[in-house]
Parts: C-alpha cells; structure tokens; sequence
C-alpha cells in the first residue's frame, strides 16, 4: 500500500537523478485568482515532466533480473519520456506503448531516449490490453503509468519537496488523470499537515475520476476530446481510486477555454511554459473555482511537454475551432 514511508524511501532514492524543482509565485496571478498561490514547476523537470519522479523510482526498485528483461509502458507521453529517460539510465531496454495521436514532441523525444515505440489506435485498442499482449511475449516488465505503489510514491515526492519549502500552506491542488500524481502527493501532504484540503483538477470532458467519486466506483468514459492530452485516461486506477476517494476534498473540472487561459496567462505574464494537462491546476485557481477560503495554495504545473503545432494554435485564437485536438 502507499504509505508516508514508502514516499520518503522514493526521496532517497532519486535524490540526485531527478530535480528538485522551484516553486514560484506570482503576484500578478495572486490577484486575478484572489489567494496566495505557490507553484511547484515540474514543467522544469527533466523529461519535462513529473513522471520522471516515478519511472526513476520502480526502475531503481527492480531487480537485476527485471532490469535485464527490459520494461514496458503504456502511454500518452510524458510517462514514455520518463521511461525511456530512466530505462537508459538504468541500461535496460525499454518498449514504449504510444497512442498514434500522441504529440509529436513527446513521440520524438522518446524515440531520442532509445526507447523501441508501438503505437496503438486510442479509439479502437484497449491500451492495456495492448501492453500486456507484448509484455507476455517479449517477457518485459510492466512499469504502470499510475496504479502501481512505487509510482505513487515517486509522485510523492514533489508534495514532500513543496511542503518542506511552503510548510503552511491550507490546499494543495494537482491535475488528476489516471491519479498517480493525486495520490502520492495528497498522501505526502495529508501526511505532513492532516488538516490540508487536497483538490484533483480534471477536464469538463474527462471527468472520469470525479464520476467515480460520484458513484463510489470507478466509472469508464468515453475517449475524452480535450485539449489536455495527458488526461485523457478513461477509468481511475484500481489502486489509486481508493486513495483518491480517502484523500480528495473535492474534484474540480476545467474546461479547455480556461486551460488555454492559464497557458497564455502563465507564459506572457510569467515567463513559464505549461502544457495543456500541466495547466488544468492553474486553471482552476485562475477561474477563482476553488471551495471555501482558502488563501494558501500549492498547486503542481504538472508538465511542460506541448506540442509546437498546438501552442501555435493556442496562442492564436483560445475560441477558434482547431485548438480541438
């Protein structure tokens, strides 16, 4: 299960091999969201990503043996990244499991990691039952996106990491997709400060998670059209649902509008550059959509990874029709 321990061994063991990335503020933000924000960049992470915090943490838990199979991810992309990035590290062969649609970025900087990519139809293949269909025949080692417990821990660490450097904040909030983030971070946090509100921020179109809440089971959406494209995951995990339900305070959703919003808000006014699914977070501060009064708040810019093609489109026109994916 996912403890407070198991988070605090992840700490140790990536020390060194992922950043400990900043936290900044923002005034100019503060004022339009009216409270007090504090955010953790792991847009500046390597891989560009927070999935580097958990790939690097189950790949230094495998065993000499596993790392010899070589491992296996199913992915939108940055956990591809991030796989590929520690598999090479590791010296271990890694196969990347790609939806066709998957941002060119992402696709070509997994490919420059080394890794061996096969892309699946994200309409039509089960994407998990794509990844077990090879992990069987090669017998490589699956390395879960989110619903794994070394996984959650890893994310953890960004929560441990922002806590220690903002001790009193009153919220923090994530963007929350298969819920790896989610968990390990409102673990770390709850953990270090019970009385903190945890919030999972997830697109109008894929709420799947805060269905699931809704219902007290893990609903299964339809393949979400957001723009983010890291959160497109249809179904919460089986491991991490249970946290989510224990540890959330509220799921808020967003819609593209208000992402893009954050984006261009972040980067003109900021100076910082967000993905989509990296700015679901921020985008629900910046539309004041966050409960009670809290006037503290940490929120992870989970992602930097976006496509040339797509902040062209975004920057253009937040109301023309081809910022559809």
């Amino acid at each position: 299960m996912l403890t407070f321990e198991l988070i605090k061994q992840a700490a140790a063991r990536i020390a060194g091999r992922v950043h400990r990335t900043p936290v900044i503020t923002s005034r100019s933000f503060n004022e339009v969201a009216g409270c007090e924000v504090f955010f953790k960049c792991e847009n500046l992470q390597r891989a560009g990503a927070f999935k580097a915090r958990g790939a690097t943490n189950k790949i230094l838990s495998l065993s000499d043996d596993e790392k010899k199979r070589g491992v296996i991810a199913v992915s939108s992309g940055n956990h591809a990244q991030a796989v590929a990035l520690a598999s090479r590290e590791a010296s271990t062969r890694a196969v990347i499991c790609l939806p066709d649609d998957a941002p060119k970025l992402k696709v070509a900087a997994t490919r420059g990691y080394g890794a061996d990519i096969r892309f699946f139809n994200r309409h039509k293949d089960d994407r998990d039952a794509f990844g077990r269909e090879i992990a069987e025949r090669e017998n490589l080692v699956m390395v879960p996106a989110y619903d794994d417990y070394l996984i959650m821990a890893g994310q953890g660490t960004c929560g441990l990491e922002l806590l220690d450097e903002v001790p009193d904040l009153e919220a923090i909030m994530t963007p929350c997709s298969g819920g790896g983030l989610f968990a390990g971070v409102s673990t770390a946090a709850k953990s270090i400060k019970p009385s903190i509100k945890c919030f999972a921020i997830e697109p109008e179109t894929a709420n799947d998670t805060q269905q699931s809440i809704q219902t007290g089971e893990r609903v299964k959406i339809s393949p979400p059209p957001t723009i983010a494209d890291g959160l497109r995951v249809q179904i919460p995990g089986a491991l991490t649902f249970p946290i989510t339900q224990k540890n959330a305070d509220a799921i808020l959703t967003v819609s593209d509008d208000e992402i893009i919003d954050a984006i261009r808000f972040m980067l003109f006014r900021m100076k910082i550059l967000v993905e989509p699914s990296g700015a679901a977070a921020a985008a629900a501060a910046l539309a004041k959509n966050i409960p009670g009064s809290v006037k503290r708040v940490g929120i992870v810019l989970s992602g930097g990874n976006i496509d040339p093609e797509m902040l062209v489109r975004v920057l253009e026109d937040k109301n023309d029709s081809q910022v559809a994916p």
